[in-house]
């Protein structure tokens, strides 16, 4: 019989990922900072709780999909918190793409409580949470991952286990989502040179109606983190969140990676342009 959850923050990835936990069998207490976003939940049967720290039931599992690091820190050091109702054999699934050292920091305060936390940050758009397409990394302890295995299996289409450091699925995410920038970068690095050399726009158009056929372009990251149609050279959109560009290059400097000077090239531009990006000097 499928246990009964808790799952803390219903924005646009946390609701359809909570209404497949709902579809799937689950009982479950749902909390969002701004209550009237749980209503459609309330309606498939969800309970609403007060607080986030009444989602919890000791000995039980919350599952959370908070905005960045700042937002899950808050719910689990809030005094009371869900974690200290959790206790002892109670698990935390943060479904969060935070950096591998919050990871880290929060499960060492999780362990106080005798609570296992386990990092399990999502690839995909919301429209793949609401089609359980979603693509889960998710490190943590052992017997805990196998507990939440069958969770993971109701709303995604494959989940991969990356051991017990819980900071490793996040460097994972973080891997994943550089990738997407550096890609999309080099494309529209490309088209710009050409272009700049006197290679005409219809040889632009070819170009991509090719990578177009080839399926790159129509990954729902490259559509959504692309910039606008009719800039120059295309690109990452300014408005790629941070964790595509400034915590992977983070990440890469802590440890000296060979990859740290794209990434802080993508992250400056990225963050100089304010509307498109592609138009390289």
């Amino acid at each position: 019989m499928p246990e009964n959850l808790g799952f803390i923050g219903l924005g646009s990835m946390g609701e359809p990922i909570a209404a497949n936990l709902l579809a799937a069998g689950y009982a479950l207490r749902v909390y969002n900072r701004t209550a009237a976003k749980a209503a459609h939940l309330a309606a498939k049967g969800a309970t609403v709780a007060p607080t986030a720290a009444d989602v919890a039931s000791p000995g039980g599992i919350v599952l959370t999909m908070l905005s960045d690091d700042r937002a899950l820190e808050a719910v689990c050091l809030a005094q009371p918190s869900f974690v200290e109702k959790l206790g002892s054999e109670g698990i935390h699934v943060s479904l969060s793409t935070i950096s591998p050292a919050t990871a880290r920091r929060l499960a060492e305060h999780h362990a106080k409580y005798k609570v296992d936390y386990v990092a399990s940050p999502v690839f995909g758009r919301p429209e793949a949470a609401a089609a359980k397409r979603l693509a889960i990394p998710f490190s943590g302890p052992a017997a805990a991952k196998k507990r939440i295995e069958p969770i993971l299996a109701a709303i995604s289409a494959s989940h991969f286990d990356y051991g017990e450091d819980p900071g490793c699925a996040n460097v994972v995410k973080l891997c994943g989502n550089f990738l997407v920038a550096s890609a999309i970068e080099s494309l529209a690095e490309t088209l710009t040179l050409a272009e700049k050399n006197g290679v005409d726009k219809l040889w632009k158009a070819n170009c991509r109606a090719k990578i177009r056929t080839a399926r790159l372009q129509t990954r729902p990251g490259f559509q959504r983190y692309q910039s606008r149609p009719g800039n120059s050279g295309g690109g990452l959109h300014s408005d790629a969140p941070r964790e595509f560009t400034a915590r992977p290059l983070a990440l890469g400097r802590r440890q000296r990676s060979p990859g740290r000077g794209l990434g802080r090239d993508i992250h400056r531009r990225s963050r100089r342009r304010r509307f498109e990006i592609g138009t390289t000097k």
